[in-house]
């Protein structure tokens, strides 16, 4: 039987953690828009910044519908399954908004996550909660975590900071989302805190 939770407790934070990857859905206001989910991952890269609120980070990639929709209305839930252990899938409904790299909160929420910035951050995904619930996951099987994937930090390592910002500006899908929807701004701002040297 699902639950509602009023808070991430020290519980829930524990099951977040332990976690290898998340899912994060979001949808543009049109009816005729296009929903999107997608698997987040890295290591390190989501943190509970207090109980009614979290953040992940945003690295480049061939598409931003996520930054797309948030812009336009702010519409997010994250979910996490259980793969090992007792059944579980855990959701957090709320608002989410992008903190691009030259918002003032910038270098505060990038210093949350250690060492697990790095090169192609883009944004710092702020998601607070409105609804936090769990559910059986007796369907979801089980899986064995075997190792991160290097490969998306070690292609954007590769780049200098210039050099991602115009591969940004060169994806149609980073410029907007696939409805049309503004999604990075360009030009790409730059890191104005201490980025890291990979």
């Amino acid at each position: 039987m699902g639950k509602t939770y009023q808070r991430i407790d020290d519980r829930l934070r524990a099951f977040i953690d332990a976690q290898p990857v998340f899912f994060v859905a979001s949808a543009p206001l049109s009816g005729d828009g296009h929903v999107n989910l997608s698997p987040k991952g890295r290591a390190g890269t989501f943190v509970v910044l207090d109980e009614l609120t979290v953040a992940y980070l945003d690295f480049g990639g061939s598409h931003a519908e996520t930054i797309a929709h948030l812009r336009e209305n702010g519409r997010i839930t994250l979910m996490w399954c259980a793969f090992t252990g007792p059944p579980k899938v855990l959701r957090v409904h709320g608002r989410g908004e992008p903190v691009f790299r030259d918002d003032p909160r910038w270098a505060e929420l990038v210093r949350r996550f250690g060492d697990a910035d790095g090169p192609g951050l883009r944004a710092v995904i702020v998601v607070r909660a409105e609804l936090i619930s769990d559910s059986c996951g007796f369907a979801v099987p089980f899986m064995d975590y075997r190792e991160e994937r290097s490969l998306h930090a070690e292609y954007f390592g590769r780049k200098t900071d210039g050099e991602f910002a115009a591969y940004c500006a060169g994806k149609e899908t980073n410029v907007a989302s696939i409805d049309g929807l503004p999604a990075l701004p360009l030009p790409l701002p730059e890191r104005t805190d201490d980025a890291p040297v990979h």
